[in-house]
């Protein structure tokens, strides 16, 4: 069966940035991401889904 699930992650952090979706965005476009396949599960894809923080 082949299905999309959502995983949430919370993210504590400590920046500069005076406008917080400065660092969101940087974040966004920085970070590697890895889900590793399981025995029972095979990871296909993975994506993150940017917060579109800025008009």
């Amino acid at each position: 069966m082949e299905d999309k699930i959502f995983l949430l992650v919370k993210v504590t952090i400590k920046t500069t940035h005076s406008i917080i979706h400065d660092a969101i965005q940087e974040l966004q476009s920085e970070t590697v991401l890895q889900v590793s396949s399981t025995p029972n599960v095979e990871v296909l894809q993975t994506k993150i889904i940017e917060l579109n923080t800025k008009n």
